[in-house]
């Protein structure tokens, strides 16, 4: 099943820039990880924010879910989850492939 899903991520104003930088480092690790797994098929900034668009390929609601409570800023997300269905129009059975 593919999920798009838009993750803001709002970092508390007190958080120190070294913490800051140790969760965005681990958070790129575990991405990379998702996405060489085949899991995250793509991510794409939001100009001017911090925040990203990103497609998953899952099966269940569930794991979905765990995929997101892996993220390290989770805490500090938040997320907003559309599934998606192949358009009728679309011209490839797989639009990653």
């Amino acid at each position: 099943m593919l999920f798009l899903a838009r993750m803001d991520v709002a970092f508390p104003e007190s958080m120190d820039a070294e913490t800051r930088a140790d969760y965005q480092a681990r958070e790129k690790e575990y991405s990379s990880d998702l996405q060489r797994r085949g899991i995250m098929k793509g991510i794409w900034r939001v100009v001017g924010e911090y925040a990203n668009h990103s497609v998953y390929d899952v099966d269940t609601n569930d794991q979905l879910h765990d995929v997101f409570a892996g993220f390290p800023m989770f805490p500090y997300m938040k997320v907003q989850v559309t599934p998606l269905a192949k358009h009728p129009n679309a011209t490839t059975d797989d639009f990653f492939g």
